[in-house]
């Protein structure tokens, strides 16, 4: 599928909880990034996964410190490396698709992103790379 269709078919709905991992978060925010200016990339990104949260009846899975901060990684190495293509872009980036002691543990303490402020707004990293 390209960015498009992934984009359509997570936004409709069809999405089972049960499929729909790390991994593929990290797709849809690569797809969002690839068509969208960044912060109307987030806006988007964010407003569907908090509806798909919802549809889910799961509303606090949502993590807004953990969607932002992934979010913007990945705009980064996107920039760095010139990345259009996802196959590509995920084979140089095998961090940012591991959910278990990913990337965020170096930037934030555990603490920080357990806590209910972290939940609900972005949080700024309290951890050194």
């Amino acid at each position: 599928m390209n960015n498009e269709d992934i984009i359509r078919h997570f936004e409709s709905g069809d999405v089972p909880a049960e499929s729909f991992h790390h991994a593929d978060h990290v797709r849809l925010a690569f797809a969002y990034l690839s068509l969208y200016a960044p912060l109307a990339a987030l806006e988007k990104f964010a407003t569907a996964l908090k509806f798909y949260a919802a549809s889910l009846g799961k509303s606090q899975l949502y993590h807004e410190t953990i969607t932002h901060a992934y979010f913007f990684l990945i705009r980064e190495r996107m920039v760095r490396e010139d990345a259009s293509d996802w196959d590509e872009f995920a084979a140089s980036n095998p961090d940012l698709l591991v959910w278990e002691g990913g990337v965020l543990g170096r930037y934030y303490r555990e603490s920080t992103l357990q806590s209910e402020l972290a939940r609900r707004v972005f949080l700024f990293p309290d951890r050194c790379a």
